[in-house]
This record gives structure tokens, sequence and C-alpha cells, in this order.
């Protein structure tokens, strides 16, 4: 799954730790889901795109190899 949240947060000028101390999550959280290796939940993904006030769809993306 892709994502956008690396943009996400230079739009917004915030750190990984930052976002993760908003989303209440640590910031290794945030540093997977940005590289990949972690899909979050729903709740977690939700409360993403209402941080960045945008679309759940707008930051993730599934790739072929998802489907």
């Amino acid at each position: 799954m892709k994502n956008t949240i690396k943009v996400e947060r230079a739009k917004k000028n915030i750190t990984q730790q930052e976002l993760a101390d908003k989303l209440g999550v640590s910031r290794q959280t945030i540093n997977s889901i940005e590289s990949g290796r972690y899909i979050p939940s729903t709740t977690l993904a939700l409360k993403m795109s209402h941080y960045f006030d945008t679309t759940v769809n707008a930051i993730f993306t599934l790739e072929a190899d998802d489907e």
C-alpha cells in the first residue's frame, strides 16, 4: 500500500514525532506506515485523514500486489 503521509507532513511542516503525538501512536508507527512496512488500522487511517483534512483514499492507495 502506497501512502502520501510524508508529503502531507511536509505541507504542515511537522515531524514524525509531532504527528505521532497528535494521533496517540509512537514515532516508530508513523515511520513504519510511511515506509510501507505497516498498514494502519481503519481507525488510525481515519484519524490521519481528519488531521490532514483530506480523504483516506487521498492518503492511501492500493498497489496491484495488494489486491
